[in-house]
């Protein structure tokens, strides 16, 4: 009898050490996500991942980079007049070059952030500054810094900047 009962008690050992051994308390790693994926999977940039799609730029912010988005947090673009809203929606074209006014084809950590106009993906120049550990781009600040993807970086912004008026 002593016999059988170290048997079962050294079987039941066995199977909670392995039921131990493929369950664990931490947390599953980290996916490494791209700048599209990272927008969509951020709360407080679900607008600014739902005008990407509607401009048809998701595919580009998946591509390689390294890139730098300065991006519209919700409120900045609930903040924009109804009227620019309805009409960048309604203009795919018009909306595109607005976000790709917002992006930059270099990765730029804030801290590498330095007092000059760089040249964003539609092509306007795109005026970015820093002073201690503020960073503003245009007329907008930076509210977060460095969220990193893996094919760039993301600061959310405080407001939609608008490209300048192409030049006839």
């Amino acid at each position: 009898m002593t016999l059988v009962r170290t048997l079962i008690a050294a079987s039941f050992s066995v199977l909670f050490s392995a039921c131990a051994s493929t369950h664990s308390n931490s947390p599953a790693p980290l996916v490494p996500k791209n700048l599209a994926e990272t927008l969509a999977t951020t709360p407080q940039l679900s607008s600014l991942s739902n005008l990407v799609a509607v401009a048809g730029l998701t595919d580009a912010l998946k591509a390689p980079g390294p890139f730098t988005i300065f991006a519209p947090t919700n409120e900045a673009i609930a903040a924009l007049p109804q009227k620019t809203r309805d009409s960048l929606v309604a203009n795919p074209d018009q909306l595109r070059a607005v976000l790709s006014f917002h992006v930059i084809p270099a990765k730029v950590m804030a801290a590498q952030v330095s007092n000059a106009a760089v040249k964003s993906l539609n092509g306007a120049m795109l005026p970015v500054a820093k002073a201690g550990n503020i960073v503003t781009v245009d007329d907008a600040m930076v509210a977060q810094a460095d969220i990193q993807a893996t094919n760039g970086v993301i600061h959310t912004i405080d407001r939609v900047v608008m490209p300048p008026a192409p030049r006839r």
